[in-house]
């Protein structure tokens, strides 16, 4: 057999859907892959219910159906705090992740360097490398996830083309200040960079914290190319509904790439998500309270059972410090992939290793998330109690 593609060999498989396979093979609570329990909205069911007999179920336009995207337009002009035009400046993709790829594609040439906040969702790497370009890590330190200014100053000067901020924060939940994304963007503008933001988690933003959509700020819509996906926010990740919004030019080359990579989102699930995205503001505020009420909930849990963890600021994720666990003589030495897989099949909870969020040697922290019923949550904690009881 010829040598295959070297690029390939440079990263593995997604330690995330890994833990959810095994997961199902020893039938645990998945809280590792992060997809809710609870169906989607019913008004949007109900659409699609419809739209399974009457279409459409053929090719959309490439870049997405025109009633779609001018829906993704009005739903975000406020956030962008500028009109937006649903022609020439959205793009509609096969979820977050192939926006993700579609950007990375269009700005980044063989060679070039991109910075990317460590933790980071593991796909920002793979994106990097498949791209040509060469990741460059900026610590986000735990247990604050705080950063240095000075070495995205550093990254822009060492020739970084781009820098990634995913906000909220898969995995540590961070939300970035106004502030942050400020001083952020003077460097961008000050080097003449892009800025690429992932905004899946907006609308789970915890009180007193608030999000920011980096494109809103002054003088940064023109050098802005944000990501995002319906999945988190509808409940809908198998729906595969992502979208870029970004000027007309970076759009321009984003429909070139995504045209190629994917062709279109299907037909069906377009129609029916216009549905979600006329839903009213209350929506939204509903959304946010119910989130709010399952982190509150399961860090309670968390508490209760003795286990240690951050306090996310946004998303639907939480980081555990399993440091104590590792002290243990059954665990000495042992990675925390390994104790992932420990858990998953004597607890039966299923969670993500740190290590494949973390560019640093991080081996204490394994990722959860609560984007789940009381009652799956309740039986998390009663399982991860057997777990702290290794402790006693």
């Amino acid at each position: 057999m010829p040598k295959l593609s070297d690029r390939v060999q440079t990263f593995t498989d997604s330690v995330i859907r890994r833990m959810t396979r095994i997961s199902d093979e020893y039938d645990a609570i998945n809280l590792s892959q992060g997809f809710p329990d609870f169906p989607p909205p019913r008004p949007m069911l109900e659409a699609l219910s419809k739209i399974a007999f009457e279409g459409p179920h053929q090719y959309s336009v490439t870049y997405g159906a025109p009633n779609l995207r001018e829906a993704l337009a009005r739903k975000c002009e406020k956030a962008f705090k500028r009109q937006i035009d649903p022609e020439n400046e959205v793009v509609v993709t096969c979820g977050g992740t192939e926006a993700m790829m579609s950007v990375v594609m269009s700005v980044c040439n063989p060679g070039d360097k991109m910075m990317v906040f460590s933790p980071f969702y593991e796909n920002y790497s793979a994106d990097a490398i498949l791209s040509g370009a060469e990741p460059i890590y900026i610590p986000l330190v735990p247990p604050s996830y705080d950063f240095d200014i000075n070495l995205i100053e550093e990254g822009f000067k060492a020739g970084a083309k781009a820098i990634i901020i995913c906000n909220p924060s898969n995995p540590c939940g961070k939300v970035f200040t106004e502030e942050e994304l400020l001083a952020i963007g003077k460097l961008a503008i000050k080097y003449d960079r892009f800025v690429i933001t992932d905004e899946v988690y907006e609308h789970m933003v915890y009180a007193p914290n608030h999000h920011t959509t980096m494109a809103s700020l002054p003088g940064m819509w023109e050098r802005t190319i944000t990501c995002n996906s319906l999945s988190k926010t509808y409940s809908v990740t198998g729906w595969r509904l992502g979208y870029v919004i970004c000027p007309a030019e970076i759009a321009e080359c984003c429909k070139k790439v995504h045209d190629f990579l994917a062709l279109a989102a299907a037909s069906p699930l377009q129609e029916a998500a216009v549905v979600g995205l006329n839903f009213p503001a209350s929506y939204y505020e509903e959304l946010l309270a119910t989130y709010t009420e399952k982190r509150n909930y399961f860090l309670a849990g968390l508490d209760r059972i003795g286990l240690k963890h951050n306090v996310p600021q946004g998303s639907y994720f939480v980081m555990i410090d399993i440091s104590d666990f590792l002290e243990l003589p059954q665990f000495k030495n042992i990675s925390d992939l390994e104790f992932c897989e420990w858990m998953i099949k004597n607890i039966g909870v299923a969670a993500v290793p740190g290590s494949s969020f973390f560019r640093e040697p991080i081996n204490n922290l394994i990722r959860l998330h609560f984007a789940r019923e009381k009652s799956t949550l309740d039986e998390a904690i009663n399982r991860l109690a057997k777990l702290t009881a290794l402790l006693k």
